[in-house]
């Protein structure tokens, strides 16, 4: 396959990841409430899997871009913002563990019965969105050459 067809595919398949991210966690975010059936929160576990397998896809084109193809690996390596925004991303990554064991553990069991949703769970979702939605401003401002280190 040539060159520029191949980091055409890695770019889609890298912004499709973003864009599934964005949508499952929104999605996290306004299907969550105080009290949940575990039928409920099965469902959201599910989306919370999406999630992981879009951030999975995201990590392993992002790393194809940097490492592949694309720009050399020493433009990405030389600029302090895509270390930030890689960062976050790890930051996001590190949080969304808090949710996903929440969700893991409460999904099985009688699907009928009622669980409270603990505040913490909806503010840890509401910071990655925070953290989230600060990303694509980094990424715009990496591809404008912005971050770069002479």
């Amino acid at each position: 396959m040539n060159s520029l067809y191949l980091e055409v595919a890695i770019k889609y398949i890298h912004f499709i990841s973003i864009f599934t991210i964005i949508i499952t966690v929104g999605g996290e975010y306004f299907l969550l409430k105080k009290e949940m059936t575990r039928a409920e929160i099965r469902r959201i576990s599910r989306i919370d899997g999406l999630y992981g397998l879009a951030s999975v896809t995201l990590v392993a084109a992002g790393l194809t871009l940097w490492f592949g193809v694309g720009k050399p690996a020493e433009y990405y390596n030389a600029n302090w913002v895509f270390h930030l925004k890689w960062g976050l991303f790890v930051v996001v990554g590190l949080l969304s563990i808090i949710p996903t064991l929440f969700f893991n553990r409460n999904r099985k069991g009688n699907q009928e019965e009622i669980v409270s949703v603990p505040n913490k769970i909806k503010t840890v979702i509401r910071i990655e969105l925070i953290i989230l939605f600060i990303i694509p401003m980094l990424a715009s401002s990496m591809a404008k050459g912005i971050g770069l280190m002479n």
